[in-house]
C-alpha cells in the first residue's frame, strides 16, 4: 500500500471523527430552561461513560500489550497526580482572575478538566486510527467506525459538562471541536515518528486512565451530589450513570 494513500485515508477518517464533537449543535433547538434541567443527568451519563471508558477500554488495552504490573499502576497514579496538579493550577488562575476582575462569566474548573481529558483521549484516537491503516485499509475503516460509535456518547456527555461548567453553547461547541482536532496531531505523529511512537503510547494510555478516574471521581461525581435534593433525582442520576457504563460495555462488541 502506498504511504500517501494510507495518510489520506487516516487524515480523512480522523477529520470525520472530529466532526462528532459538533454534536452539541443539535441542542440549539432546545430552550435553555429545558436544557438546564437535562444537563445534570447528561453529566451523570458522562461520568459513567468516562469511568467505563477507562476501565473497560483503555486499561484492558494496555494490559493486553504489557501485562498488569506495578509499572502500569505507577503510570495510572502519575495520571491522577498530573490531573490533580492541573486542577490546582486552574483553581489558582481562577482566584487570580477573580481578584483582578475581568467581567467575564465564571467557568468552573471541572469544565476545563474535561477539555484536557477529552483532548488526551482524542489524541489517542488519532494515533489508533492512523496505526490501524498501517495494517490495511479495511482494518482502518473498521477501527474508524468503532471510534465513531465510541465518540458519540462521549461527546454528548462532554458537551453537557462544558455547558454546566459555564460555557455558552457557541463557545462550548468551539472549544470541544478544538479539543477534537488533537486527533489530527495524534495521527500525524504516527506518520512522522512511526514505530518509535508505540512505547510512548503504552505510557500515555495508563496516564489517561488515571486522568479519567480523577475527573470522574473528583470533579463529575461530586458535582452530581450538589444536585441530589430528591430521591427521584438521585435515581435518575444513577440510571444515567449506569447507562453510560453500559454503553461502554456494549461498544466492546463493535470494537
Amino acid at each position: 500500500m502506498v504511504m500517501n494513500e494510507v495518510f489520506v485515508y487516516s487524515l480523512v477518517s480522523v477529520l470525520i471523527v472530529c466532526l462528532v464533537s459538533l454534536i452539541g449543535v443539535f441542542t440549539f433547538g432546545i430552550k435553555i430552561k429545558k436544557l438546564k434541567g437535562l444537563l445534570i443527568y447528561l453529566i451523570s451519563f458522562s461520568a459513567g461513560a468516562l469511568l467505563g471508558d477507562a476501565f473497560i477500554h483503555l486499561l484492558p488495552e494496555v494490559v493486553k500489550e504489557k501485562g498488569f504490573g506495578v509499572e502500569i499502576s505507577a503510570y495510572i497514579l502519575l495520571g491522577i497526580v498530573i490531573f490533580f496538579i492541573l486542577e490546582k493550577i486552574i483553581h489558582w488562575n481562577h482566584c487570580h482572575t477573580e481578584i483582578i476582575g475581568n467581567g467575564e462569566k465564571h467557568v468552573h474548573s471541572f469544565a476545563y478538566m474535561i477539555l484536557i481529558g477529552d483532548g488526551l483521549h482524542n489524541f489517542l484516537d488519532g494515533v489508533i486510527i492512523a496505526s490501524s491503516y498501517f495494517v490495511s485499509i479495511p482494518v482502518g475503516i473498521a477501527t474508524t467506525i468503532a471510534v465513531l460509535l465510541h465518540e458519540i456518547p462521549q461527546e454528548i456527555g462532554d458537551f453537557a459538562v462544558l455547558l454546566h461548567g459555564g460555557f455558552s453553547r457557541g463557545k462550548a461547541l468551539l472549544v470541544n471541536f478544538g479539543s477534537a482536532l488533537l486527533a489530527v496531531i495524534g495521527a500525524v505523529l504516527v506518520f512522522v515518528v512511526g514505530s518509535k511512537f508505540n512505547g510512548l503510547i503504552e505510557m500515555i494510555i495508563p496516564i489517561a486512565v488515571g486522568g479519567f478516574i480523577y475527573i470522574g471521581g473528583s470533579d463529575l461525581i461530586p458535582e452530581l451530589h450538589k444536585h441530589s435534593s430528591t430521591i427521584g433525582k438521585n435515581l435518575l442520576q444513577l440510571i444515567a450513570f449506569l447507562i453510560g457504563i453500559a454503553i461502554m460495555f456494549a461498544l466492546l462488541f463493535v470494537g
